[in-house]
């Protein structure tokens, strides 16, 4: 029996969070699950507290409704092929279909910036561009999503761009400016090279910032200076598990 809505998951190096989807309104049917992530978060360890949201929630979503999950990592047809911020033991693994075998239902595992920026291009910050929109989460990395015309274009880990001879997220992301104690403006100085070697080679439309100093935008977006409008993201820390969500039902 399928329910009314999708659940999405989002894993994450603290937490494995998920919620049932309203894919009409682009927002959280019920209030979401979160659990621990596990000390040793090997993929079937993982796999346990997927399967425990996805019990808790089986009223809401039905017994064969598809299942939409992110990992920080990229994956290309199902497998995860790196492991930047998770347990190495994620490479190579299969996760479509370990999933799948664990839960028993259909499983669509995307990565996480790519799910964060499905649900800003559809619900939030990106809703009715038809151009180029680059989505970036400023975090313990940068994570980069990229959309032409609504499609995305999968892993493009636009965080590992080499710029002034070094990978650009250990320059720039939010982690970097936390670790150096940088001030907002010398932060936004780092923000706006990075920025600028992104837009010379996509040349976007849209910027979309995400990620969790985006609820303090105002500090550091007003300091940039981009050709294209550079904008906060709108769904914050629900967009992984939306985007997660809307990927499930439609590409699942």
């Amino acid at each position: 029996m399928a329910g009314k809505h999708t659940l999405g998951i989002d894993i994450g190096g603290s937490g494995i969070k998920g919620a049932p989807v309203d894919l009409k309104k682009g927002e959280f049917a019920t209030e979401r699950q979160r659990i621990p992530t596990p000390e040793e978060s090997t993929p079937h360890a993982v796999a346990e507290v997927v399967a425990e949201i996805v019990d808790h929630f089986t009223d809401e979503i039905g017994s064969s409704s598809p299942v939409g999950i992110t990992v920080p990592a990229v994956v290309h047809h199902g497998v995860v092929r790196t492991a930047a911020n998770i347990d190495p033991s994620w490479i190579g693994a299969d996760a479509d279909a370990m999933f799948t075998e664990r839960i028993g239902r259909q499983v669509h595992v995307v990565n996480d910036a790519d799910a964060a920026g499905v649900a800003e291009v559809h619900y939030g910050a990106g809703r009715g561009n038809d151009g180029v929109v680059l989505l970036t989460t400023l975090g313990t990395g940068i994570g980069t999503a990229l959309f032409m015309n609504g499609e995305l274009l999968p892993n493009t880990e636009l965080g590992h761009l080499e710029i002034d001879g070094h990978d650009a997220e250990t320059q720039a992301a939010s982690s970097a400016r936390e670790r150096e104690d940088l001030s907002w403006e010398d932060w936004a100085d780092r923000l706006q090279r990075y920025y600028s070697h992104v837009e010379d080679l996509f040349w976007p439309d849209l910027i979309i910032v995400g990620g969790g100093i985006s609820k303090k935008a105002d500090k550091y977006l007003p300091l940039l200076h981009t050709r294209a409008p550079i904008v906060p993201a709108q769904l914050r820390n629900d967009a992984g598990i939306i985007g997660a969500a809307w990927q499930a039902k439609h590409l699942g």
